[in-house]
C-alpha cells in the first residue's frame, strides 16, 4: 500500500508540477491556451460569410476579340465578380495582383478567337491567388459558369436545331437540380473548419509539449529532459503525471473547439455527445503521446516551431478533407497513418458534416486506439532513456569529482 500510495504520490506531483510550468511559461500558456481559443475565432470569423462579392480580377485581352469582349462583360455583370484592371500582359497583372488590386486574372492569348472561327479548341487562363480562398472560389467558379454557357451557345449554333426544344436537348439532354449534400450552404467555412479544429488539437499540443521539453531541457544543468528530482524515479509517473496534466487541458480546450465554435458561427454540427466524447478520449490519448514522443527530439524551445509550420498544410491535405483520398498516392497515405490528426480529421468531419455514429467510424475510431497504444509505448522507451541517460550523465559527474577531491588530497599530503 505504501508503495502504491507513493506512486500515485509521485504521479499527481508531477501533473501539478507540469500544470505550473505552462501557467509560468508564457510560450507554453500561449500554445496550450490563448492559441486554442483565439486562432478558431479569427479563422472561422474570416470564412463564416461563405462566399464573397465583387472580386477583383484583372483582364488580359490580347484577342480583342467580340467574344473575348463578350466573356469580359458576363465577367463583371456577374454578382461574385467585377473586372477591376485591365492589363497588357500577365507580368502586369501579376504586379497588380502583388499591390493587392486583384486577386486574380483572366487571361485571352491572341489566337482566341482565330481558332474558334477554325471550329478548333481554344483556352481561357484563369489565375487566382490561393491565399483567400473564398477569393479564388468566386472567380474560379464564375469563369467555369461563363465558359459553359459560351459552349452551350456555340453548340447550338452549330447544332442545325429548328426548335428551342431540340436546342434544349442538345445542350441539356438530361434535366437535373445540383443539391450539396453535407453542406447545403455550399460555404467554404462549413467545409474545412471541422478538419481545422481538430489539426488545431494535435499541433498546438505538438508546439506546447516541445517547447515544454525543450525548456527543461535549457533549464537542467546537464541538459537532460527529465529533472534530477526523488519524485521522477519511474517511467510510468512520470509519463501518467506528464499526460494527465496535458489531458486535463485539453478535455476543456476540446470541448471548446468541437462544441463552442461551430455553435457561436453557425457552422453545420449533426455530431451528438454520445458520439463525440467516446472518439476524443482516443484522438486526445494519441496527440498526447505523439507529442510527448516527439518532444525527446526537441533540443531548443523553438525547434518545435519550424516542425508545426513545415507539416500543417501537408496533414491537412494527406487527410482527405481538401484533397480527395482516392487520389493521394499509397506512398503518403501510409505517412498520413503515422498522424493522429488523419483519422481524427476524417472521423469527425464525417460525425459533424454526415451525421455518422462510432459504428460507422470503426475504422478511424480503431486506429486511434492502436495509435494511443503505439506511441504510449514509444514515450514510455524514450523517457526510460532518458531516466537512463540522466543516471549515467550524473554518476560521471560524480567520479569526475571524486577523482578531482583525491587527485587534491594527494596533492595535498604531498
Amino acid at each position: 500500500m505504501n508503495k502504491i500510495y507513493k506512486i500515485l504520490h509521485d504521479t499527481c506531483y508531477i501533473c501539478m508540477k507540469e500544470l505550473k510550468n505552462v501557467l509560468k511559461d508564457q510560450g507554453v500558456l500561449m500554445f496550450l491556451i490563448l492559441v486554442p481559443i483565439a486562432y478558431p475565432i479569427l479563422y472561422s470569423w474570416i470564412y463564416n460569410n461563405e462566399m464573397t462579392r465583387e472580386v477583383p480580377v484583372a483582364v488580359v485581352d490580347l484577342s480583342h476579340s467580340h467574344t473575348s469582349r463578350e466573356f469580359t462583360r458576363m465577367l463583371d455583370a456577374s454578382p461574385d465578380t467585377k473586372v477591376a484592371v485591365r492589363c497588357n500582359s500577365l507580368a502586369e497583372a501579376k504586379e497588380c495582383i502583388g499591390r493587392g488590386e486583384a486577386y486574380g486574372a483572366v487571361y485571352f492569348p491572341e489566337d482566341f478567337q482565330t481558332k474558334l472561327n477554325r471550329m478548333e479548341q481554344t483556352h481561357v487562363g484563369v489565375y487566382c491567388d490561393m491565399s483567400l480562398m473564398l477569393a479564388y472560389k468566386a472567380i474560379f467558379q464564375t469563369c467555369t459558369a461563363i465558359q459553359g454557357n459560351m459552349n452551350s451557345r456555340i453548340q447550338i449554333e452549330l447544332s442545325g436545331n429548328h426548335t428551342d426544344r431540340e436546342d434544349e436537348i442538345s445542350t441539356k439532354p438530361l434535366d437535373f437540380e445540383e443539391v450539396p449534400i453535407f453542406n447545403n450552404t455550399a460555404g467554404y467555412g462549413n467545409f474545412i473548419i471541422p478538419g481545422v479544429l481538430m489539426l488545431i488539437i494535435q499541433q498546438t499540443l505538438l508546439l506546447g509539449v516541445g517547447m515544454a521539453a525543450g525548456t527543461a531541457r535549457e533549464k537542467n544543468n546537464y541538459g537532460f529532459l527529465v529533472p534530477v528530482d526523488r519524485h521522477y524515479r519511474g517511467v510510468m509517473r512520470i509519463i501518467w503525471g506528464k499526460s494527465l496534466a496535458y489531458f486535463m487541458i485539453y478535455m476543456v480546450m476540446g470541448t471548446y473547439l468541437l462544441c463552442a465554435v461551430p455553435y457561436m458561427f453557425n457552422f453545420i454540427s449533426l455530431v451528438s455527445w454520445k458520439s463525440l466524447m467516446p472518439f476524443i478520449l482516443p484522438y486526445l490519448l494519441a496527440c498526447i503521446f505523439f507529442s510527448m514522443t516527439i518532444s525527446a527530439l526537441m533540443r531548443y524551445r523553438e525547434n518545435v516551431m519550424l516542425l508545426v509550420v513545415f507539416s500543417s498544410v501537408p496533414l491537412l491535405f494527406m487527410s482527405g478533407v481538401s484533397w480527395p483520398q482516392s487520389n493521394i498516392p499509397s506512398f503518403w497515405q501510409g505517412v498520413s497513418w503515422l498522424f493522429p490528426s488523419t483519422f481524427g480529421i476524417r472521423g469527425f468531419v464525417r460525425m459533424n458534416s454526415m451525421g455518422a455514429t462510432l459504428e460507422d467510424i470503426s475504422t478511424e475510431y480503431h486506429a486511434l486506439w492502436i495509435q494511443t497504444v503505439v506511441y504510449f509505448v514509444l514515450a514510455h522507451e524514450v523517457y526510460r532513456f532518458q531516466i537512463g541517460k540522466a543516471r549515467k550523465g550524473i554518476k560521471e559527474k560524480l567520479l569526475k569529482l571524486r577523482s578531482k577531491e583525491t587527485e587534491k588530497d594527494k596533492a595535498t599530503i604531498g
